[in-house]
């Protein structure tokens, strides 16, 4: 499946490291996805909402599928996010952020059946397809 296709098929998108500040990559890349009319999720503990961006504490929070699980953590955080995406059983793409990536952790969740993309920002690569 292609960044087009993902982009294209998939509106659900949780975004794993939101930051409420207004100047971060994070915080923008959200809104801006929310803003392409994609259901835009946070994921952050003990916070409720950025704006007008719900947020879940954790991914074992969250009951339902997630389409995209895009991720704004350190590279050495990776590991830890897999095991988490695979024990939640419905994650279908890990999309690691520019400068992010984890080769070994990668493996195991493409091993799990999970689409992984990495070092692309899905804010770019959204304006650059105008999908």
């Amino acid at each position: 499946m292609s960044i087009r296709e993902i982009l294209s098929e998939y509106k659900n998108i949780y975004v794993l490291g939101i930051s409420p500040k207004k100047d971060r990559d994070s915080y923008r890349v959200a809104k801006y996805m929310k803003d392409q009319n994609y259901n835009v999720i946070g994921i952050r503990p003990n916070t409720e909402k950025i704006e007008d961006i719900p947020c879940v504490s954790s991914i074992s929070d969250i009951p339902s599928e997630i389409e995209i699980l895009d991720v704004f953590r350190a590279s050495e955080h990776i590991p830890q996010i897999v095991d988490e995406a695979i024990k939640h059983s419905k994650v279908k793409v890990l999309w690691l952020q520019l400068g992010i990536s984890h080769p070994e952790a990668e493996e195991k969740a493409k091993k799990a059946g999970i689409k992984v993309i990495t070092d692309h920002c899905i804010k770019v690569e959204h304006q650059k397809l105008s999908v």
